[in-house]
């Protein structure tokens, strides 16, 4: 199926690995040109190498940290001078502290709010501006089933990334005339470095092995599984695609069937 991605420019945010790098290479596979960012130089630079090597792919890292103001604004304007503008965005960032309410201060709830929902905000208030000069684009917010489904000791996640989805489906409306197409991605269980640190924590928690974290986790995913990087960014890809032209203010899960609600 041909995505027709070929000459797209896109930026992809925390793409340095697991979640962000898995979408970056889904859409340098399928000839996008693509922006990645995150706060780690050294681990942005060689993502970057190896998205070149594996798709012929044209790639621009640039190091930022999409907490911060400051650090959007420059890279939203370092990826539309070197790309001309911009198609396709994908707002991401790493998972905020885990735990249930009694641990968490008022510091860690700001720093949340920073790192999912401002970022999420800010970068769309930079970018949108470029995709109406362009005469449309896509916005693919990377989620978490937690929008879907609250997961234990997630406090942090549950509540702001729903915020994300309250933004994302209100902005999806006031900027459909402009043809940008807004959704979120609600991965699931996916082998990722931010999931090995969740079974880590779990296991020192509960004082039991992490293998025995991870069964309990796959027992509740109908596929028998945890989810790869890859089938998360093929999704990313898709909907970034001209082949997902009606679809717009949703939320996807990527879960192996682990949601049991009905919507």
């Amino acid at each position: 199926m041909d995505l027709s991605l070929t000459g797209k420019a896109a930026l992809v945010c925390a793409a340095s690995k697991g979640l962000g790098r898995a979408a970056a290479m889904a859409l340098a596979r399928e000839g996008a040109r693509v922006a990645i960012c995150a706060r780690g130089a050294e681990t942005l630079a060689q993502t970057a190498d190896e998205l070149r090597s594996a798709t012929g792919a044209e790639v621009l890292p640039i190091v930022a940290d999409v907490a911060l103001k400051a650090d959007v604004s420059r890279l939203v304007q370092e990826a539309v001078a070197h790309f001309g503008g911009l198609d396709i965005l994908v707002t991401n960032a790493g998972g905020p502290k885990s735990g249930p309410f009694s641990s968490l201060s008022d510091e860690d709830w700001q720093r949340a709010v920073d790192q999912l929902l401002l970022s999420v905000v800010r970068l769309c208030a930079e970018v949108v501006p470029h995709m109406k000069q362009r005469g449309g684009g896509r916005i693919i917010h990377v989620t978490s089933v937690a929008v879907k489904q609250p997961v234990d000791n997630l406090m942090l996640s549950n509540s702001i990334r729903a915020a994300v989805v309250g933004f994302s489906k209100t902005l999806a409306t006031e900027v459909a005339k402009d043809r940008i197409l807004v959704n979120c991605v609600a991965p699931g269980y996916t082998r990722t470095d931010r999931v090995k640190e969740l079974l880590q924590a779990g296991a020192r928690r509960e004082n039991v092995d992490e293998s025995e974290i991870e069964r309990r986790l796959v027992a509740g995913i109908p596929l028998g599984r945890m989810g790869d990087p890859d089938e998360f960014g093929s999704v990313v890809a898709f909907l970034a695609s001209e082949r997902a032209s009606f679809i717009t203010g949703t939320v996807i899960p990527i879960d192996g069937g682990s949601v049991k609600g009905l919507l």
